[in-house]
């Protein structure tokens, strides 16, 4: 009797690569985010939890904007084809992905940095405290 796990049977390895290759399009991680970061990012990193748990957390370099509040004004002093990575609380929370989809609908692109504050942490780095925010 198969288990859970083989009892849907993989995709073909041409279904797999598509897949696989495409979420590198939607998704980067704390890893690579840390590391743009202290080479000088290229792209603009945002916290889309409220001002209080940005202040008693957050990735160093990033800017508070909870994703209630990304609206076109708030994001007018990017050019348009600036790439913004949203996170949030961790795999566990939803926030990141509803930042990135109010992003998307303003046209902006967008992908998430999988993993949030709870990702970070696992991987060593350390949190920034205090305010920031984009207005």
């Amino acid at each position: 009797m198969p288990s859970a796990v083989t009892a849907v049977p993989a995709a073909p390895s041409d279904e797999a690569r598509a897949h696989f290759a495409a979420e590198f399009r939607f998704e980067t991680d704390c890893w690579d985010v840390h590391d743009a970061l202290a080479r000088g990012p290229d792209f603009v990193l945002l916290d889309v939890r409220s001002p209080a748990l940005f202040a008693k957390g957050h990735v160093p370099g990033a800017i508070n904007l909870p994703h209630g509040k990304i609206i076109a004004s708030k994001l007018a002093a990017w050019p348009a084809e600036t790439l913004f990575v949203t996170y949030c609380a961790g795999p566990h929370c939803n926030g990141a992905a509803r930042g990135a989809l109010r992003l998307a609908e303003l046209g902006r692109p967008v992908k998430i940095m999988a993993g949030g504050i709870t990702g970070w942490l696992d991987e060593g780095f350390a949190l920034a405290t205090g305010d920031g925010d984009a207005g």
